[in-house]
């Protein structure tokens, strides 16, 4: 594949002891110790109320890295499209759709039911930010996070326009847990471009190569994001906040990756 070229306008970054970009940064860098505590997850003030307090944490989560990462690369969400990937979805809501349809199934929420389906946080975001522009909501089990960024980095190529990816998993509950082992609350949002804009943090040379290796993060991982599902994302996001150059892989499939040179040019900042 020809490499392409794309830019890194905006970044965020959100788990349960590192709950922001200004605060991981330094421990992706090894810089800094993440936080003693868990922090409680973020509200997503953009809803309303009413759509607030229904909101689960994958929604939360989202919505906040997408719009700290909109806010860094200082652009308004009406006019990005975007791309919502997670590798699990809810697990917390399909633990207790299971156990309800198994025990007392005329009980099932409704509302649970309907934050339930993979695009519920593309769909409130759509909602409160009152965006029309298209999004896309994808899952590639261990090569979710490739995938979303691959699909995210192709579409800002063939449409010429910023994109927004926006990747997230939560803590597995009940007896899901023992197969799917996804540990905390992870988000990770960035606003892709074929141009540099007013402020790029990173200029990527990127295109698909075929291999198995998958590169190492630098950072320790337990204290990050511990056994997330979305643990991949790590690489790119530590490369970013070390802002030096660097050629990383993500996994996109078992014999397919996705190269990444990430560059940091004069002037570039975080």
């Amino acid at each position: 594949m020809v490499p392409r070229t794309a830019f890194v306008n905006g970044v965020a970054f959100w788990s349960s002891r590192l709950p922001g970009w200004d605060i991981a940064a330094p421990v992706l860098r090894g810089e800094a110790t993440a936080l003693e505590q868990v922090a409680p997850r973020p509200s997503p003030t953009l809803l309303a109320p009413t759509e607030r307090r229904r909101a689960p944490d994958t929604v939360s989560i989202a919505l906040e890295v997408a719009v700290r990462a909109c806010e860094k690369a200082n652009v308004d969400p009406k006019q990005l499209p975007s791309v919502f990937a997670s590798t699990d979805g809810d697990l917390a809501i399909n633990d207790y759709m299971c156990e309800t349809l198994a025990r007392t199934p005329t009980l099932i929420s409704p509302i649970r039911f309907h934050n339930s389906v993979h695009n519920a946080a593309a769909g409130y975001w759509s909602i409160g930010t009152g965006c029309h522009e298209p999004y896309t909501a994808l899952t590639a089990y261990q090569d979710t996070f490739g995938e979303g960024l691959l699909e995210a980095l192709s579409q800002a190529a063939c449409d010429d326009r910023a994109v927004l990816l926006v990747a997230y998993d939560i803590e597995a509950r009940g007896p899901l847990a023992a197969i799917v082992p996804s540990r905390g609350i992870v988000g990770a949002g960035v606003v892709v471009s074929p141009h540099a804009g007013t402020n790029p943090l990173a200029r990527v040379c990127w295109r698909t190569t075929r291999g198995t290796h998958r590169t190492e993060t630098l950072a320790r991982n337990g204290e990050v994001v511990g056994s997330n599902s979305m643990a991949s994302c790590l690489p790119f996001f530590e490369a970013l906040a070390r802002a030096t150059r660097r050629t990383i892989h993500v996994g996109l499939s078992p014999a397919l990756l996705l190269e990444l040179d990430i560059d940091f040019l004069a002037g570039m900042h975080g």
